[in-house]
């Protein structure tokens, strides 16, 4: 049993270490919203959630292949129960009190809701239980002299891995906008699976409220009804892409763009946080797009001021439309980024990095 703990464990807290670090920047953002006032209130931490991120992701990763080569068994059973207690409460929190709609525990490339989230570290709190209590039955599966050199190479991968899509893209693309998907038909809805909603009509009978719930039309032999509020009974079918539109002035101009061919789309969710090194890059990237046939424009969430005043200070000139912060934060984890459209569907996206050398 305690041998089956350990595998089972160990290489489930390698995967989801592993899946979230090909995209720690977006797991920071969920530990952002974990921070935040509307979710647990401590804001302090806000400024410390990329870090934070990177810290949790490689210790998970490491934590896994400590567990299953038995070094310091103490130490790093003592630290999975804690790190498990905690991820617990988070989980916890989210569904009781619908906080957080998906914890990131597998990032984008298996989205769980908070009680299956729950669910799930509670079967691993009981698995870190059993091991915590029979330590004696986990040995080494190498020379005690060999284990820290496996952990050094494993910590210094790690490290690697995360500079490396810190500095460029998440290696492996899990989310909604990745290279070959067609936005308008990400966003196309089912209408064989729509929401379900009943009725419930508030009538007054004989001085006493009476509640009548229906698909739809009133109920018949009623009087007069007081008010009637629909009731989500079911819901339907969710897009992938359902937060995404391109608009200026409060027109919308989503179909427009994406009917378009050969679109080059910078993109700064905030321009506020936008790296300075890219910002100075556009100016060189917008002149070789436009000598190759592109019509250049930008999304961002922030104001048409913040605009105006950065084009001003880095020298480069584009339209700016704006775009839900989230929906540009999930289309590219840089900022600013680069995505290319062709009639809707993304051909390509670069980090403000590999701007130079990305094919037009």
């Amino acid at each position: 049993m305690v041998q089956f703990c350990r595998w089972f464990v160990g290489i489930l807290f390698i995967f989801s270490g592993l899946i979230k670090l090909n995209d720690p920047l977006g797991f920071s953002y969920k530990l952002d919203e974990y921070f935040s006032a509307a979710v647990l209130g401590l804001e302090f931490l806000q400024p410390l959630a990329l870090p934070l991120a990177i810290f949790l992701v490689i210790f998970e990763v490491v934590l896994g292949v400590m567990l299953l080569i038995g070094f310091q068994k103490k130490f790093t059973i003592w630290s999975l129960l804690l790190m498990i207690v905690f991820f617990t409460f988070l989980t916890f929190y989210s569904w009781a009190f619908d906080k957080v709609t998906d914890c990131g525990c597998f990032g984008d490339a298996i989205p769980l809701v908070p009680f299956e989230s729950f669910l799930k570290d509670v079967l691993l709190t009981i698995l870190i239980v059993i091991m915590f209590f029979n330590m004696k039955y986990i040995q080494p599966l190498f020379a005690k002299a060999s284990l820290k050199y496996i952990i050094l190479v494993v910590t210094i991968f790690c490290f690697a891995i995360a500079y490396y899509v810190l500095m460029h893209l998440p290696i492996l693309d899990f989310r909604a906008y990745k290279i070959g998907v067609n936005i308008e038909e990400g966003m196309a809805e089912d209408p064989n699976n729509p929401d379900v909603y009943a009725y419930d009509w508030y009538y007054t009978i004989d001085g006493k409220e009476e509640i009548v719930s229906t698909e739809g039309a009133p109920p018949s032999g009623y009087p007069k009804y007081d008010k009637v509020e629909p009731r989500l009974v079911e819901k339907g079918y969710v897009p992938p892409i359902h937060d995404f539109s391109i608009e200026r002035n409060g027109e919308d101009f989503t179909a427009d763009i994406l009917s378009k061919e050969k679109i080059a789309v910078v993109i700064t969710y905030n321009l506020s946080k936008s790296e300075s090194e890219g910002l100075y890059k556009l100016n060189a990237f917008i002149d070789r797009a436009e000598s190759a046939g592109y019509e250049v424009l930008a999304l961002s969430a922030s104001s048409d001021s913040q605009a105006q005043e950065i084009m001003k200070k880095y020298g480069f000139e584009t339209t700016f439309y704006v775009t839900d912060e989230t929906a540009l934060k999930t289309i590219i984890r840089s900022n600013p980024g680069i995505m290319l459209l062709d009639k809707g569907t993304i051909i390509a996206k670069s980090h403000w990095n590999d701007i130079d050398s990305l094919e037009l």
